[in-house]
């Protein structure tokens, strides 16, 4: 069952990929204002670190630059991998034409997941690792193995947040005729994780930690490649994604059981 599902996600990436380099000319723009996005990213890092021996909550700049590392990473695979398949959806449910996609042979979530991909945004992954260098030379040491094992255990956890959360964004679909507003709400809320978890206070503090876990897709991460992640935060977010993968796929099941197709 597994090999079945790697063999067609497979063919989704190669079909995406085709389809992109077909306009070879809006591949290259494309590329192009991903990249000035996310230099736009770091414009207010600088600002407010105007010196580079200045720290804000116990960060310094080049402990900074990995959270924004981690959030250019993260933004490449929504905007990439999980945005383009799952707005689809919203159309699909919009037009009720998502009969197509229940009656193959394979989990419709699965197969709503995959349906586009964008290709050129893994020009995201180049930038971060181009961040995640310059980070540690300004903080003078490389990161820990153990701390790196750390860190992409954590970014499975993250991605896996991501989706969680945007599935159950999509679901919305299912019960209100329009979701675009929600979707770029979500858009407009995870702008958020390029800053520490540290700066955000309060309410703000709780909800970007446990309802929608920011702090965990991109300060968590940051702080394991420093050595300095609890090892009791890394269980926490191990569970919680789990959980929240778990909750989203139910809320999923649920909401195809109230579809209505446009036959019905």
């Amino acid at each position: 069952m597994f090999r079945r599902y790697l063999r067609l996600l497979k063919v989704r990436l190669r079909a995406s990929s085709l389809l992109a380099m077909q306009y070879q000319a809006d591949f290259l723009l494309d590329g192009l204002i991903s990249l000035f996005w996310m230099a736009s990213a770091l414009v207010p890092l600088f600002v407010v670190f105007q010196s580079a021996q200045r720290q804000i909550e116990g960060w310094s700049f080049g402990e900074s630059l990995l959270v924004i590392g981690w959030f250019t990473l993260l933004q490449g695979i929504l905007e990439g991998a999980i945005n383009p398949s799952l707005q689809g959806v919203v159309e699909h449910i919009r037009k009720g034409t998502l009969d197509f996609v229940l009656l193959k042979p394979a989990d419709a979530q699965f197969l709503v997941s995959t349906e586009n991909f964008l290709p050129w945004r893994a020009i995201n992954l180049v930038a971060a690792l181009i961040i995640f260098g310059y980070g540690f030379h300004l903080i003078g040491r490389g990161p820990s193995l153990s701390g790196l094992a750390i860190s992409l255990v954590l970014l499975g956890t993250s991605v896996l947040l991501l989706y969680s959360l945007w599935i159950l964004t999509v679901c919305a679909a299912f019960y209100v005729v329009k979701v675009d507003n929600l979707t770029y709400l979500f858009s407009s809320i995870f702008d958020a994780a390029r800053w520490p978890a540290p700066v955000f206070r309060g309410v703000l503090a709780f909800v970007f930690t446990f309802v929608i876990p920011l702090a965990v897709m991109t300060t968590f991460p940051a702080e394991a490649m420093l050595g300095r992640l609890p090892w009791t935060a890394l269980v926490w977010a191990l569970l919680g994604s789990f959980l929240f993968a778990f909750f989203s796929r139910r809320v999923w099941l649920h909401s195809i059981g109230r579809y209505t197709s446009a036959s019905s």
